[in-house]
């Protein structure tokens, strides 16, 4: 039946009797592609005939379908016409984890950050009625861990007001990542159970439906039928089971295998052998920091499992506190907590804390709280996509006062910064480090005045300045360099914010500085250490390389780098480029660096 599905026109001129059987298989279509590919199986696993039913009752894209958050979307891919792109799910040329505007038009938003589905339809509605256009149906899913963001509820008061067809699917499985908690939480149970006379979206003035069972299609079909001839707004609230039909999601307790790596399918076992990872390292560490330091506390917004922080949830109970999918909240939070008197840390995704700038300026830094932010996913993430690339928030941060920033370069430099961090009691600091499976610990050979130094030749006259991660392949191109000629120093400041002063001092001492950042080049490191050369009156010449300033496509991390330059081939060959042009307009003092050698040395490895 999979393969008949062109578009959600095939959908509904399905027979009713048909449907639980195209339920079930796309229920072992997502198993087995999910697991080959890697991807988001839990959540899809429970949205089947929820999606069946929304495209049989509503004409997608005139009637518009949007997801919250997006990663609920697979079933609604298939059932407009991507089953072949599931072969090359989350790849590079392939089929997008999320909502995608470029892959088909059912797909209005790009839709992977949690509580803005209601907004997007409080406005696209709005937009109809001032166009003067008949008015329709505008569909947001919205999952009940979603529903704990604030940016939701500032929706769904506009919502009420404005008493247009705004239909609010509540897609509630009782879980984000791992079981939704709070009061919103604890008004759902009960409207699950009868025992609340009234809903608190009645009591806003919405239309209340449910609760329905969201593995009934017809009864599903029956509830969204009436709420799109009220006219208003309604939340039809479905009950489903997260993993549902897939035994190892089911019994998963911690996040109903919400979304795994390649995968046996058979055992629900990983086909790798997973390697040691940089969450895991800070998951250790801040557990041995806790179990020092009676004081320091841990925040998450909804992602305790991923973020590292479970460990710590078992060891220190009553010291964690999971705030939901509410990053702004959980950022001023985190200030009153300092404020109290503890060390508050939060963990989030590099991506997820851009949504809570203000927070962290107004009301962290101004009242320089002892809060420390830990950044996982920094840099390239891959192939979660471009909204997921941690490469906004040093040019973020770089702008908040008093802040202090570390990148470490592998796991023994992350565990001192983590303790550094914590350990600065008149401001706030951030830790940021990425996806994946850490390296072996790379040692310095020297310090100048807190600078690490990786590497050094004699007479060196390319200065290279590694960010986090981007360490060791500074330390590969640099022993390029070498083999070329090109004598060079490779330094590692570790915290880059500030700018360590000890790092002006070193670059007059070379011919050229080259920074090399896995983060946004516009407002990043390179950027800031410019600024500070300039105020040294330190006139040489600095190149920047880092990631382009655009939405970057997904694929596997090493692919984005070499796409974006950050391969060690590709530093050497830039450097080369910019000491030939260099050398060219005839700058003296660049003699030492060897232009002919550049030069020869680029055309080898080009």
């Amino acid at each position: 039946m999979i393969e008949r599905i062109r578009s959600p026109l095939d959908v509904r001129a399905m027979p009713p009797e048909d449907l639980p059987t195209l339920a079930g298989e796309i229920r072992d279509f997502l198993v087995d592609r999910v697991c080959r590919s890697g991807g988001h199986l839990g959540p899809n696993l429970g949205a089947v005939e929820l999606s069946i039913a929304l495209h049989r009752m509503f004409d997608s894209p005139a009637e518009p379908i949007m997801w919250d958050t997006g990663h609920q979307a697979y079933v609604h891919k298939l059932l407009t016409g991507r089953a072949a792109g599931f072969d090359r799910l989350r790849r590079r040329g392939g089929l997008s984890g999320y909502p995608s505007q470029a892959e088909s038009e059912h797909d209005v938003i790009e839709n992977s950050h949690a509580s803005t589905a209601l907004s997007y339809a409080d406005g696209i509605a709005k937009a109809a009625r001032v166009s003067g256009r008949q008015p329709r149906p505008v569909v947001a899913v919205v999952g009940d861990g979603a529903l704990t963001g604030g940016m939701a509820w500032e929706a769904l008061n506009n919502i009420a007001a404005s008493r247009l067809p705004v239909v609010i699917v509540l897609n509630d499985n009782g879980r984000s990542y791992a079981p939704t908690i709070g009061g919103l939480a604890d008004h759902l149970s009960a409207l699950r159970g009868a025992r609340a006379r009234c809903s608190l979206f009645e009591e806003l003035g919405i239309r209340y439906l449910g609760p329905v069972d969201g593995h009934d299609i017809a009864a599903v079909e029956s509830a969204l039928r009436t709420a799109r001839e009220s006219g208003g707004p309604v939340v039809v609230h479905c009950l489903t089971t997260k993993g549902r039909g897939y035994g190892h999601a089911e019994r998963h307790e911690l996040d109903r295998h919400h979304a795994v790596p390649v995968t046996d399918p058979a055992t629900g076992r990983q086909a790798a052998q997973r390697r040691r990872s940089w969450t895991d390292v800070f998951a250790d560490e801040i557990v041995r920091i806790g179990a020092e330091r009676p004081d320091v506390v841990a925040v998450s917004a909804a992602m305790v499992e991923p973020a590292g922080l479970h460990p710590f949830q078992q060891r220190f109970p009553e010291r964690l506190f999971d705030v939901g999918i509410a990053e702004q909240h959980a950022v001023t939070s985190a200030a009153g907590l300092a404020l109290g008197g503890l060390h508050p840390v939060v963990c989030v995704y590099s991506t997820f804390l851009t949504r809570a700038l203000d927070q962290v300026l107004m009301d962290v830094a101004l009242h320089r709280c002892p809060v420390t932010f830990v950044l996982d996913r920094a840099g390239v993430t891959g192939d979660d996509g471009p909204s997921h690339n941690g490469m906004w928030d040093l040019s973020i941060l770089n702008v908040v006062p008093g802040l202090a920033m570390a990148a470490p370069r592998d796991g023994q430099t992350l565990r001192a910064a983590l303790r550094e961090a914590v350990a600065i009691d008149d401001g706030p600091t951030a830790i940021r480090y990425p996806k994946g499976a850490v390296g072996p610990d790379l040692p310095a050979v020297d310090t100048v005045n807190g600078v690490d130094i990786l590497h050094r030749d004699a007479d060196p006259d390319v200065l290279f300045v590694s960010v986090g991660a981007m360490a060791d392949t500074c330390v590969r191109a640099a022993r390029l360099l070498s083999e070329h000629g090109i004598a060079t120093t490779v330094a590692d400041p570790r915290w880059i914010k500030p700018v360590n002063p000890a790092l002006t001092g070193l670059a007059a001492r070379h011919t050229l500085v080259v920074t090399v950042e896995d983060c946004g080049r516009s407002g990043g490191f390179g950027s800031a250490l410019t600024l500070a050369l300039r105020d040294a009156d330190v006139t040489v010449p600095i190149h920047c390389i880092g990631l382009p300033q655009r939405f970057l496509d997904q694929g596997l991390r090493a692919e984005v780098l070499e796409e974006c330059g950050l391969t060690p081939q590709q530093i050497v060959r830039n450097v080369a480029g910019t000491m030939t042009r260099l050398g060219t307009r005839n700058h003296p003092e660049l003699e030492p660096i060897g232009v002919l050698a550049a030069a020869t040395m680029r055309e080898r490895l080009s």
